[in-house]
């Protein structure tokens, strides 16, 4: 084990990263990084960026509630991160009286800012590797379940620990690398987070489904929102009392633009990669994971498209649950086509071919490596049919019948209810209930098949569903207080009871095989750095702070294609189209800014309003809201998607075809400042244009 840990330190630590690729640790920056930045353009120091004892630029970039980043633009706790990130929040606040996603909000003083139930923002207050604290009293030759519970137990006891030493914060302890390396991350956690401002989905989410992971592209993609602390500027659960951060760090905005070639960096926290993913993990995500996911998705979606056209009050209560389930439908769909066309496969067998010549001619057969890749086959093969049925459960039951999560979730009455519409859950219901028949094995179906449907309805589940929504006392608000916590009797209990135990079947065997697994990708890893120890190695992606950095590019996605490094306001106006309103509607006052030409100082030199810009920066979903800073840390842009031609760029890096894809700054200001007429925002900003700053 002590030779592993050396080599997974030194191979961090020893070498100048010299690709665009990677999503690189803080720590590590002056050591591995700094250098190939400042060739590329950066003009900052690593201290800059990444400071143990001062503020830097890392105590303005924030976790934004769940899923995405946000960055501090003002001393007053002024955040911007996507539209889409704000998404849910904006929808929660929403009802058919105030339809923020349809026509925006901008509060025009801080006593009109909504307060979000249930939203946070996380500030990263301290990094440190705890690798000898959680791997050094672990014998080499542990393995399987034995060395998990050992490595939980010291998590364990080490978090405790720092909670102790760090009283208020949130302490979490992260592996990096497979397991071969951890880090601790230590939190101040702000609960008091308000909604200051947000355009239209017209403007936000312009393009929809539709441009979603493709470029060119002209979405509006951000929001703004304010976080709030106590009088001693500290974290505080909601108050009017509570009063605006005061931030000791925020960015500054730059208004110079980008050109082509121009040096960018993103700071955020970038969410899941599998760049170690073997050819075995490919077969299995191309034959079995994409597939169910893009087909029991897209089944559902479809019912619940025609309804959000149909009626107002139905989009608003599922605009954001169709955005989240679309989201990684499309990306699957993306994903599956890269990885075919690009020949990632190949690769990837190629790369393993490679390890296991040297394992076998430079390892020792104690040390592991030599069988990592037969244990990885070996145990793929065996999870593959529990993952299958594990997930086919969980599509198209406990996430796609929303009145099987009630029944899971009993606690959670109002917040069930407000965003719910039985009788449209029951159409998927009844298409959920159909597929699962036709698509899985006889012996994984719930019981509910065989005891109720099957002897009762002669097979027939439409009439079976009928049933269950017509009895069930958890279809509204109304009837499920009435029943309070005595809920096990409900049809919809009993129906969730069986769907849980096959559920639960196939979790306790894939949960089983998942420690050998885990040895295997930890083995796997460990040998790769070892075998090419010249390498500049980055860990996967695991939603910690990082920072990827490259410059401003164009790309061609085919022969006789070039596409241009930016977008502008007339391809707004072009795309509008009056057939899809939901997607390509283009907003009245913003057709008479394009038509008056009304920029002000947000045009390009060719008289233009920029909307977005690419870059080849290594970014992916997490990243979200992250600020795309220039080469002396100001913001230019918040990065919102990746290209659809380099999707399998979670699994391998593409140089050539990979491109994140940021909406400018001068757009996100141009709406704030021309077409919602917002000063008092614009005010708090700290705009820098040349080398002045600007208000």
């Amino acid at each position: 084990m002590k030779k592993i840990l050396f080599t997974i330190v030194a191979a961090c630590m020893a070498f100048t990263a010299t690709a665009d690729e990677g999503m690189w640790l803080l720590p590590y920056l002056q050591k591995m990084n700094i250098k190939d930045m400042k060739a590329k353009g950066c003009r900052l120091s690593a201290e800059d960026i990444y400071s143990i004892n001062q503020s830097s630029l890392k105590d303005a970039i924030v976790i934004f509630g769940g899923g995405c980043t946000g960055e501090i633009v003002s001393d007053k706790g002024l955040l911007f991160t996507n539209h889409h990130c704000g998404y849910g929040s904006i929808q929660q606040l929403s009802s058919v009286e105030h339809d923020y996603l349809k026509y925006g909000f901008w509060a025009s003083s801080y006593e009109e800012e909504l307060p979000v139930p249930g939203l946070s923002v996380k500030f990263v207050r301290s990094i440190e590797d705890v690798t000898a604290q959680i791997l050094g009293n672990i014998p080499s030759i542990a393995a399987g379940k034995e060395r998990e519970e050992m490595v939980l137990a010291n998590v364990k006891g080490l978090t405790e620990e720092l909670k102790k030493a760090n009283e208020g914060k949130m302490v979490q302890i992260v592996a990096f690398f497979g397991g071969n390396q951890y880090f601790a991350f230590t939190f101040d956690v702000f609960t008091d987070v308000r909604l200051v401002g947000t355009p239209p989905s017209s403007i936000g989410k312009f393009g929809g489904d539709t441009d979603n992971w493709m470029w060119p592209r002209h979405t509006g993609d951000f929001s703004i929102f304010r976080v709030y602390a106590d009088k001693d500027n500290k974290p505080a659960a909601y108050s009017k009392e509570n009063v605006p951060y005061k931030a000791p760090r925020h960015l500054e905005i730059s208004l110079n633009g980008v050109e082509e070639g121009d040096f960018a960096m993103i700071m955020g926290f970038p969410g899941s990669t599998t760049r170690y993913m073997t050819s075995y993990e490919i077969d299995h995500m191309l034959q079995v994971d994409n597939p169910q996911r893009i087909y029991i998705r897209g089944e559902r979606q479809a019912i619940l498209w025609e309804a959000m056209e149909a009626s107002d009050e139905i989009r608003i209560k599922y605009a954001s649950k169709y955005a989240s389930s679309s989201n990684y439908w499309k990306n699957s769909i993306g994903m599956s086509r890269g990885i075919e066309k690009l020949g990632v496969k190949a690769r990837k067998q190629a790369e393993e071919a490679d390890f296991q010549k040297w394992a076998e001619e430079n390892t020792l057969p104690e040390e592991g490596f030599q069988t990592a890749l037969p244990q990885m086959k070996e145990v793929m093969e065996k999870i593959a049919p529990h993952a299958a049925a594990r997930q086919y459960l969980s599509e198209a039951f406990l996430r796609g019948v929303e009145l099987i999560r009630i029944a899971r979730y009993p606690k959670a009455y109002k917040e069930d209810y407000k965003d719910y519409d039985a009788d449209l859950d029951r159409k998927v219901a009844k298409r959920m209930f159909q597929i699962v028949r036709e698509n899985m094995k006889a012996e994984d179906l719930p019981s509910v098949y065989t005891e109720v449907i099957d002897p009762l309805y002669g097979g027939n589940s439409d009439d079976y569903v009928d049933w269950l929504y017509d009895n069930s006392m958890l279809t509204s608000l109304e009837k499920a207080l009435q029943i309070g916590d005595n809920r096990k009797d409900d049809p919809a209990a009993r129906l969730m009871k069986s769907v849980m135990e096959v559920y639960m079947r196939h979790n306790a065997a894939y949960a089983e095989l998942n420690p050998l697994y885990a040895d295997a990708h930890r083995l796997y890893v460990a040998g790769l750095m070892r075998m090419q120890p010249e390498k500049a190695w980055y860990s996967d992606a695991n939603f910690t702070i990082r920072l990827t950095y490259g410059n401003v590019l164009p790309y061609s996605p085919a022969d006789a294609i070039t596409y241009n490094h930016y977008t502008t306001l007339d391809g707004v106006i072009a795309k509008e189209d009056k057939s899809n309103p939901l997607e390509f509607t283009v907003e009245e006052k913003l057709k008479e800014l394009y038509q008056k030409k009304d920029y002000g100082r947000y045009a390009m030199k060719n008289g233009k309003l920029p909307v977005g810009f690419l870059c080849n920066l290594d970014i992916t979903g997490g990243n979200s809201g992250s600020p795309v800073l220039d080469s002396r840390g100001r913001l230019i842009g918040l990065a919102f998607d990746g290209n659809w031609e380099a999707m399998s760029g979670d699994v391998a890096f593409e140089p050539e075809l990979q491109r994140c894809i940021a909406v400018d700054i001068r757009y996100v200001l141009f709406v704030v400042d021309k077409f919602a007429d917002c000063q008092h925002i614009m005010n708090e900003l700290t705009i820098v244009q040349g080398k002045k700053s600007k208000k």
